[in-house]
Protein backbone atom coordinates (compact mmCIF):
# COMPACT_ATOMS: atom_id res chain seq x y z
CA UNK A 1 0.00 0.00 0.00
CA UNK A 2 3.08 2.25 1.14
CA UNK A 3 4.84 1.85 -2.65
CA UNK A 4 1.27 2.18 -4.39
CA UNK A 5 0.81 5.34 -2.26
CA UNK A 6 4.65 6.29 -3.02
CA UNK A 7 4.07 5.16 -7.20
CA UNK A 8 0.73 7.65 -7.08
CA UNK A 9 2.35 10.36 -5.67
CA UNK A 10 5.26 10.40 -8.07
CA UNK A 11 2.94 9.85 -10.96
CA UNK A 12 0.82 12.55 -10.30
CA UNK A 13 3.51 15.25 -9.83
CA UNK A 14 5.29 14.25 -12.59
CA UNK A 15 2.25 14.37 -14.95
CA UNK A 16 1.65 17.75 -13.84
CA UNK A 17 4.93 18.97 -14.27
CA UNK A 18 5.50 17.57 -17.42
CA UNK A 19 1.81 18.59 -19.03
CA UNK A 20 2.49 22.24 -18.10
CA UNK A 21 5.93 22.23 -20.03
CA UNK A 22 4.25 20.57 -22.86
CA UNK A 23 1.73 23.55 -23.09
CA UNK A 24 4.24 25.91 -23.34
CA UNK A 25 6.31 23.70 -25.86
CA UNK A 26 3.57 21.56 -27.78
CA UNK A 27 5.79 21.31 -30.74
CA UNK A 28 8.46 19.79 -28.77
CA UNK A 29 8.53 15.80 -29.55
CA UNK A 30 10.87 14.87 -26.63
CA UNK A 31 9.01 16.38 -24.43
CA UNK A 32 5.58 15.30 -25.98
CA UNK A 33 6.94 11.65 -26.05
CA UNK A 34 7.76 11.44 -22.70
CA UNK A 35 4.49 13.42 -21.34
CA UNK A 36 2.53 10.39 -22.94
CA UNK A 37 4.77 8.50 -21.24
CA UNK A 38 4.02 9.84 -17.92
CA UNK A 39 0.32 9.75 -19.09
CA UNK A 40 0.22 5.54 -19.60
CA UNK A 41 2.27 4.78 -16.51
CA UNK A 42 -0.54 6.76 -14.71
CA UNK A 43 -3.29 5.04 -16.48
CA UNK A 44 -1.85 2.00 -16.14
CA UNK A 45 -1.31 1.92 -12.47
CA UNK A 46 -4.94 3.57 -12.01
CA UNK A 47 -6.33 0.45 -14.10
CA UNK A 48 -4.25 -1.67 -11.84
CA UNK A 49 -5.80 -1.02 -8.85
CA UNK A 50 -8.37 -3.32 -7.53
CA UNK A 51 -11.30 -0.59 -7.52
CA UNK A 52 -9.79 0.51 -11.53
CA UNK A 53 -9.54 -3.18 -12.52
CA UNK A 54 -12.83 -3.80 -11.00
CA UNK A 55 -14.51 -0.70 -12.81
CA UNK A 56 -13.11 -1.66 -16.11
CA UNK A 57 -14.42 -5.41 -16.02
CA UNK A 58 -17.90 -4.45 -15.18
CA UNK A 59 -18.04 -2.90 -18.70
CA UNK A 60 -17.25 -6.19 -20.66
CA UNK A 61 -16.43 -8.67 -18.14
CA UNK A 62 -13.10 -10.30 -16.66
CA UNK A 63 -9.78 -9.52 -18.62
CA UNK A 64 -10.12 -5.97 -20.61
CA UNK A 65 -8.29 -4.24 -17.40
CA UNK A 66 -5.51 -6.84 -17.79
CA UNK A 67 -5.59 -6.30 -21.42
CA UNK A 68 -6.19 -2.35 -21.17
CA UNK A 69 -3.07 -2.36 -17.98
CA UNK A 70 -0.68 -4.40 -20.33
CA UNK A 71 -1.22 -2.20 -23.76
CA UNK A 72 -0.92 0.48 -21.83
CA UNK A 73 2.98 -0.21 -20.63
CA UNK A 74 3.60 -1.71 -24.37
CA UNK A 75 2.49 1.42 -25.31
CA UNK A 76 5.04 3.32 -22.71
CA UNK A 77 7.89 1.43 -23.55
CA UNK A 78 7.40 2.26 -27.40
CA UNK A 79 7.36 6.06 -26.27
CA UNK A 80 10.16 5.68 -24.08
CA UNK A 81 12.03 4.50 -27.60
CA UNK A 82 10.83 7.52 -29.60
CA UNK A 83 12.29 9.69 -26.99
CA UNK A 84 15.36 8.18 -27.76
CA UNK A 85 14.47 7.86 -31.69
CA UNK A 86 13.94 11.81 -31.78
CA UNK A 87 16.40 12.79 -29.62
CA UNK A 88 19.17 11.51 -32.13
CA UNK A 89 17.45 11.87 -35.53
CA UNK A 90 16.35 14.74 -37.65
CA UNK A 91 12.29 14.35 -37.62
CA UNK A 92 12.41 12.75 -40.94
CA UNK A 93 14.70 9.88 -39.78
CA UNK A 94 13.26 9.71 -36.29
CA UNK A 95 9.56 9.96 -37.53
CA UNK A 96 10.12 6.64 -40.31
CA UNK A 97 12.20 4.67 -37.46
CA UNK A 98 9.12 5.39 -34.89
CA UNK A 99 6.69 4.16 -37.69
CA UNK A 100 8.62 0.87 -38.11
CA UNK A 101 8.80 0.38 -33.87
CA UNK A 102 5.00 0.64 -34.10
CA UNK A 103 5.46 -3.23 -36.05
CA UNK A 104 6.62 -5.02 -33.22
CA UNK A 105 4.09 -2.94 -30.72
CA UNK A 106 0.97 -3.70 -32.68
CA UNK A 107 1.96 -7.58 -33.21
CA UNK A 108 2.21 -7.29 -29.33
CA UNK A 109 -1.12 -6.02 -28.74
CA UNK A 110 -2.61 -7.72 -31.25
CA UNK A 111 -1.48 -11.22 -30.24
CA UNK A 112 -1.91 -10.21 -26.26
CA UNK A 113 -5.72 -9.54 -27.38
CA UNK A 114 -6.26 -12.28 -29.62
CA UNK A 115 -4.69 -14.98 -26.69
CA UNK A 116 -7.45 -13.30 -24.59
CA UNK A 117 -10.30 -13.81 -26.76
CA UNK A 118 -9.37 -17.31 -26.58
CA UNK A 119 -8.28 -17.34 -22.94
CA UNK A 120 -12.00 -19.17 -21.15
CA UNK A 121 -13.80 -16.51 -19.00
CA UNK A 122 -12.91 -18.63 -15.64
CA UNK A 123 -9.38 -18.47 -16.69
CA UNK A 124 -9.28 -14.38 -17.17
CA UNK A 125 -9.61 -13.28 -13.42
CA UNK A 126 -6.07 -13.86 -12.71
CA UNK A 127 -3.10 -12.57 -11.59
CA UNK A 128 0.59 -13.59 -13.15
CA UNK A 129 1.10 -15.16 -9.84
CA UNK A 130 -2.26 -17.15 -9.53
CA UNK A 131 -2.72 -17.57 -13.73
CA UNK A 132 -3.18 -21.10 -15.03
CA UNK A 133 -0.03 -21.44 -17.62
CA UNK A 134 -1.10 -24.56 -18.66
CA UNK A 135 -3.91 -22.57 -20.64
CA UNK A 136 -3.17 -22.12 -24.29
CA UNK A 137 -4.49 -18.21 -24.15
CA UNK A 138 -3.03 -17.39 -20.90
CA UNK A 139 0.45 -18.28 -21.65
CA UNK A 140 0.68 -16.75 -24.82
CA UNK A 141 -0.90 -13.52 -23.40
CA UNK A 142 2.22 -13.38 -20.86
CA UNK A 143 4.86 -14.60 -23.43
CA UNK A 144 3.55 -11.94 -26.01
CA UNK A 145 3.53 -8.94 -23.59
CA UNK A 146 6.94 -9.81 -22.02
CA UNK A 147 8.33 -10.40 -25.04
CA UNK A 148 7.75 -6.75 -26.26
CA UNK A 149 8.14 -5.39 -22.90
CA UNK A 150 11.76 -7.03 -22.96
CA UNK A 151 12.98 -5.85 -26.63
CA UNK A 152 11.44 -2.56 -25.70
CA UNK A 153 13.55 -1.78 -22.24
CA UNK A 154 16.64 -3.63 -23.39
CA UNK A 155 16.27 -0.91 -26.61
CA UNK A 156 15.82 1.75 -24.30
CA UNK A 157 18.51 1.08 -22.16
CA UNK A 158 20.71 0.27 -25.39
CA UNK A 159 19.96 4.19 -26.26
CA UNK A 160 20.52 5.33 -22.36
CA UNK A 161 23.61 4.05 -22.63
CA UNK A 162 24.96 5.84 -24.82
CA UNK A 163 23.37 8.66 -24.05
CA UNK A 164 25.37 8.80 -20.62
CA UNK A 165 28.87 8.53 -22.10
CA UNK A 166 28.16 11.74 -23.76
CA UNK A 167 25.87 13.25 -21.36
CA UNK A 168 26.94 16.12 -18.15
CA UNK A 169 25.20 16.57 -14.94
CA UNK A 170 22.36 17.11 -13.99
CA UNK A 171 21.44 15.05 -17.24
CA UNK A 172 24.23 12.46 -16.53
CA UNK A 173 22.75 11.39 -12.94
CA UNK A 174 19.28 11.21 -14.43
CA UNK A 175 20.13 8.79 -17.01
CA UNK A 176 22.06 6.49 -15.02
CA UNK A 177 19.29 6.64 -12.49
CA UNK A 178 16.95 5.56 -15.20
CA UNK A 179 19.39 2.91 -16.74
CA UNK A 180 19.56 1.36 -13.27
CA UNK A 181 15.60 0.93 -13.23
CA UNK A 182 16.07 0.02 -17.02
CA UNK A 183 18.72 -2.95 -16.04
CA UNK A 184 16.08 -4.64 -13.43
CA UNK A 185 13.32 -4.40 -15.81
CA UNK A 186 15.06 -6.24 -18.50
CA UNK A 187 16.37 -8.75 -16.70
CA UNK A 188 13.12 -9.18 -14.27
CA UNK A 189 11.15 -9.10 -17.43
CA UNK A 190 13.62 -12.50 -18.72
CA UNK A 191 13.12 -13.89 -15.36
CA UNK A 192 9.54 -14.03 -16.10
CA UNK A 193 9.64 -14.74 -19.50
CA UNK A 194 11.68 -18.00 -18.39
CA UNK A 195 8.98 -18.62 -15.81
CA UNK A 196 6.16 -18.38 -18.00
CA UNK A 197 7.91 -20.87 -20.33
CA UNK A 198 8.26 -23.40 -17.05
CA UNK A 199 4.65 -22.83 -15.95
CA UNK A 200 3.39 -23.51 -19.55
CA UNK A 201 5.67 -26.77 -19.72
CA UNK A 202 4.33 -28.18 -16.81
CA UNK A 203 6.90 -27.48 -14.04
CA UNK A 204 6.43 -25.78 -10.83
CA UNK A 205 8.13 -22.72 -9.83
CA UNK A 206 8.74 -21.29 -6.01
CA UNK A 207 6.52 -18.76 -5.42
CA UNK A 208 8.97 -16.49 -3.44
CA UNK A 209 10.69 -16.26 -7.13
CA UNK A 210 7.69 -14.67 -8.53
CA UNK A 211 6.82 -12.45 -6.12
CA UNK A 212 10.52 -11.45 -5.34
CA UNK A 213 10.66 -10.58 -9.28
CA UNK A 214 7.27 -8.81 -9.63
CA UNK A 215 8.45 -6.27 -6.49
CA UNK A 216 11.89 -5.48 -8.42
CA UNK A 217 10.01 -4.86 -11.14
CA UNK A 218 7.70 -2.37 -8.73
CA UNK A 219 11.12 -0.57 -7.19
CA UNK A 220 11.99 0.25 -10.59
CA UNK A 221 9.38 2.26 -11.85
CA UNK A 222 9.15 5.31 -9.25
CA UNK A 223 13.18 4.91 -10.13
CA UNK A 224 12.84 4.85 -13.32
CA UNK A 225 10.28 7.79 -13.14
CA UNK A 226 12.77 9.76 -10.88
CA UNK A 227 15.30 9.44 -13.41
CA UNK A 228 13.14 10.96 -15.70
CA UNK A 229 12.43 14.32 -13.53
CA UNK A 230 16.11 14.09 -11.84
CA UNK A 231 16.95 16.64 -14.59
CA UNK A 232 14.47 18.80 -14.09
CA UNK A 233 14.17 19.14 -10.49
CA UNK A 234 17.96 19.31 -10.31
CA UNK A 235 17.93 22.29 -12.67
CA UNK A 236 15.06 23.86 -10.82
CA UNK A 237 16.73 23.83 -6.89
CA UNK A 238 19.75 25.29 -8.50
CA UNK A 239 17.26 27.82 -9.56
CA UNK A 240 16.05 28.17 -6.31
CA UNK A 241 19.24 28.01 -4.38
CA UNK A 242 20.49 30.89 -6.55
CA UNK A 243 17.12 32.96 -5.76
CA UNK A 244 17.61 32.46 -2.02
CA UNK A 245 21.09 33.33 -2.13
CA UNK A 246 20.50 36.68 -4.10
CA UNK A 247 17.04 37.44 -1.77
CA UNK A 248 19.39 37.11 0.90
CA UNK A 249 22.29 39.17 -0.45
CA UNK A 250 19.84 41.75 -1.45
CA UNK A 251 18.53 42.06 2.26
CA UNK A 252 22.47 42.46 3.60
CA UNK A 253 22.93 45.18 1.38
CA UNK A 254 20.53 47.07 3.19
CA UNK A 255 22.47 49.26 5.49
CA UNK A 256 24.92 50.00 2.91
CA UNK A 257 22.45 51.27 0.26
CA UNK A 258 20.36 52.88 2.50
CA UNK A 259 22.63 55.76 3.49
CA UNK A 260 24.00 56.06 -0.07
CA UNK A 261 20.55 56.32 -1.27
CA UNK A 262 19.33 59.38 1.31
CA UNK A 263 22.62 60.80 -0.43
CA UNK A 264 22.05 60.79 -3.72
CA UNK A 265 18.45 59.38 -3.97
CA UNK A 266 19.33 60.65 -7.79
CA UNK A 267 21.26 58.01 -8.57
CA UNK A 268 18.12 55.33 -8.09
CA UNK A 269 17.40 53.08 -11.14
CA UNK A 270 13.70 52.31 -9.82
CA UNK A 271 11.96 54.80 -12.18
CA UNK A 272 8.65 52.43 -12.45
CA UNK A 273 5.95 52.24 -9.63
CA UNK A 274 6.80 48.96 -7.58
CA UNK A 275 5.01 45.45 -8.51
CA UNK A 276 3.98 45.61 -4.91
CA UNK A 277 4.03 41.61 -2.79
CA UNK A 278 3.68 40.55 -6.79
CA UNK A 279 7.27 41.40 -7.70
CA UNK A 280 8.71 40.38 -4.68
CA UNK A 281 7.46 36.32 -4.69
CA UNK A 282 8.58 36.43 -8.68
CA UNK A 283 11.76 34.82 -9.28
CA UNK A 284 12.77 37.76 -11.90
CA UNK A 285 11.76 40.26 -9.57
CA UNK A 286 14.28 39.68 -6.57
CA UNK A 287 17.19 39.27 -9.87
CA UNK A 288 16.09 42.21 -10.77
CA UNK A 289 16.15 43.81 -7.59
CA UNK A 290 19.36 42.08 -7.15
CA UNK A 291 21.49 43.62 -9.91
CA UNK A 292 19.51 47.42 -9.44
CA UNK A 293 20.53 47.33 -5.27
CA UNK A 294 24.43 46.28 -6.60
CA UNK A 295 24.74 49.04 -9.39
CA UNK A 296 23.18 51.86 -7.37
CA UNK A 297 25.19 50.86 -3.87
CA UNK A 298 28.77 50.79 -6.30
CA UNK A 299 27.64 54.27 -8.09
CA UNK A 300 26.69 55.36 -4.26
CA UNK A 301 30.17 54.07 -3.65
CA UNK A 302 31.89 56.21 -6.65
CA UNK A 303 30.46 59.48 -5.94
CA UNK A 304 31.72 59.48 -2.30
CA UNK A 305 35.27 57.97 -2.98
CA UNK A 306 36.83 61.42 -3.15
CA UNK A 307 35.78 62.10 0.45
CA UNK A 308 36.55 58.80 1.69
CA UNK A 309 39.77 59.45 0.04
CA UNK A 310 40.68 62.52 2.21
CA UNK A 311 39.25 60.57 5.40
CA UNK A 312 42.07 57.62 4.66
CA UNK A 313 45.00 57.41 1.79
CA UNK A 314 45.58 53.77 1.02
CA UNK A 315 49.17 52.32 2.27
CA UNK A 316 50.22 52.08 -1.18
CA UNK A 317 49.45 54.16 -4.75
CA UNK A 318 45.77 52.79 -6.55
CA UNK A 319 45.40 50.54 -3.45
CA UNK A 320 41.61 49.74 -2.82
CA UNK A 321 40.20 50.88 0.45
CA UNK A 322 39.09 47.43 2.22
CA UNK A 323 35.94 47.37 3.02
CA UNK A 324 36.18 47.72 6.74
CA UNK A 325 38.38 50.74 6.47
CA UNK A 326 35.51 51.78 4.07
CA UNK A 327 32.55 51.46 6.70
CA UNK A 328 35.05 53.40 9.65
CA UNK A 329 34.43 56.27 7.56
CA UNK A 330 31.50 56.24 5.31
CA UNK A 331 29.28 58.42 7.35
CA UNK A 332 31.77 60.98 8.34
CA UNK A 333 32.49 60.95 4.28
CA UNK A 334 28.60 61.39 3.44
CA UNK A 335 27.90 63.82 6.34
CA UNK A 336 30.84 65.70 4.74
CA UNK A 337 28.69 65.82 1.41
CA UNK A 338 25.47 66.44 2.79
CA UNK A 339 27.04 70.10 4.21
CA UNK A 340 27.91 70.78 0.68
CA UNK A 341 31.92 70.26 1.20
CA UNK A 342 33.59 71.01 -1.79
CA UNK A 343 34.38 67.28 -3.28
CA UNK A 344 38.37 66.55 -3.25
CA UNK A 345 40.20 66.36 -6.86
CA UNK A 346 41.08 62.60 -5.70
CA UNK A 347 39.66 59.54 -5.38
CA UNK A 348 40.26 55.95 -4.44
CA UNK A 349 38.68 52.56 -5.01
CA UNK A 350 36.25 50.80 -2.40
CA UNK A 351 36.03 47.51 -1.35
CA UNK A 352 37.30 45.85 -5.56
CA UNK A 353 36.06 42.14 -5.81
CA UNK A 354 38.66 40.63 -6.80
CA UNK A 355 37.32 39.10 -10.26
CA UNK A 356 35.23 41.05 -12.93
CA UNK A 357 31.44 39.00 -12.38
CA UNK A 358 28.63 41.10 -11.20
CA UNK A 359 28.85 38.34 -7.90
CA UNK A 360 32.27 38.83 -6.91
CA UNK A 361 31.28 43.12 -6.58
CA UNK A 362 28.27 42.14 -4.38
CA UNK A 363 30.22 40.12 -1.95
CA UNK A 364 32.67 43.45 -1.55
CA UNK A 365 29.28 45.59 -1.13
CA UNK A 366 27.90 42.40 1.29
CA UNK A 367 31.07 42.85 3.75
CA UNK A 368 31.00 46.53 3.58
CA UNK A 369 27.23 46.94 4.28
CA UNK A 370 27.89 44.32 7.16
CA UNK A 371 30.35 46.22 8.66
CA UNK A 372 28.30 48.66 8.17
CA UNK A 373 25.42 47.07 9.80
CA UNK A 374 28.22 46.09 12.95
CA UNK A 375 28.93 49.96 13.79
CA UNK A 376 25.12 51.03 13.47
CA UNK A 377 24.43 48.50 16.22
CA UNK A 378 27.21 49.22 18.07
CA UNK A 379 26.76 53.03 18.47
Amino acid sequence: MALSSLLGAILLLALAWKTSQLVKAPSDRVLRSVTLCIVCAALSFLVGLKAGALYVDSLTGDGLAKLLQNSLLLVLVYLLQCVFLYSASDRTAGNRRARWELVPLVSAIGIAAWAMTITPGTERAHTYATANMREPGVALFYLAAGLYLVYGLAMALWWTLRYIRVSHRPLRTGLVLVAAALTVMVLMGSVREALTVTRWAGASVPAALIVGAKLLLDLAIPLFVAGLLYPAAATRWTTVRLWVHRRRMYQRLNPLWTVLHEAFPEDSLHRTPAGGWRDALNFRGVHRRYYRRAIECRDGLVRISPYLAELEAPTEPRAPLPAGRAAVHLQEALAAYTTGAPAPGRAIAVALPGGNDLDDDVRQLVALSDALRARQEGA
